[in-house]
């Protein structure tokens, strides 16, 4: 039986020799998007400005952007798919708390996909005025994002950290570029 460690495949190289590559990458652009709903959040709460007007970094030189449906959604299905294509790289209590991020990740990506397909059909959810996703039904979507953001963010983290602090056990299980952090 053959794993991703022993195909010469996309797989294997983003999960072996490049894995500390691709993570951080990974994280760079996670990152990058967090600085964008931090920045909307202090436009929000810390410089008093009107929803509307808080549009993030992009969102302020370019305030078309920030209201189409498919850089969210872009976004979101770029984190469904790093959180796959990584995950083969992790192992024991760090594949765990990957796992969850991953999980929560795809519900959220179902959030966006169904404002996606709201904003193109024009049918929004229960008949407001604007897409809506099920959990904005109980909670404005900045927040909401804040807090998926978050739950998926959390998880991401302390896998990554359990990663490079694997236990013996799993730092023999380890066949990634990580090992060299992880070894030190």
């Amino acid at each position: 039986m053959t794993t991703h460690r022993d195909q010469g495949t996309l797989m294997s190289t983003l999960n072996g020799r490049a894995h500390r590559l691709a993570l951080t990458l990974f994280l760079l652009i996670v990152l990058a998007h967090w600085a964008e709903h931090i920045a909307q959040a202090i436009q929000i709460w810390g410089l008093g400005w009107p929803r509307p007007k808080a549009r993030g970094v992009l969102g302020v030189p370019f305030p078309w952007l920030i209201k189409q449906e498919w850089l969210h959604y872009g976004y979101a299905l770029v984190m469904l798919v790093g959180l796959i294509a990584l995950r083969p790289g992790f192992v024991g209590r760090a594949r765990t708390w990957w796992t969850v991020a991953l999980v929560i990740q795809v519900w959220h990506h179902f959030e966006h996909l169904l404002l996606l397909i709201q904003a193109l059909t024009h049918n929004n959810l229960m008949g407001k005025p604007v897409p809506t996703s099920v959990l904005q039904l109980f909670l404005p979507r900045v927040e909401l994002h804040l807090f998926y953001n978050a739950v998926v963010f959390l998880p991401m983290v302390v896998a990554m950290f359990l990663h490079l602090r694997p236990s013996r056990l799993e730092f023999n299980a380890m066949s990634c570029s990580c090992l060299a952090v992880a070894r030190a």
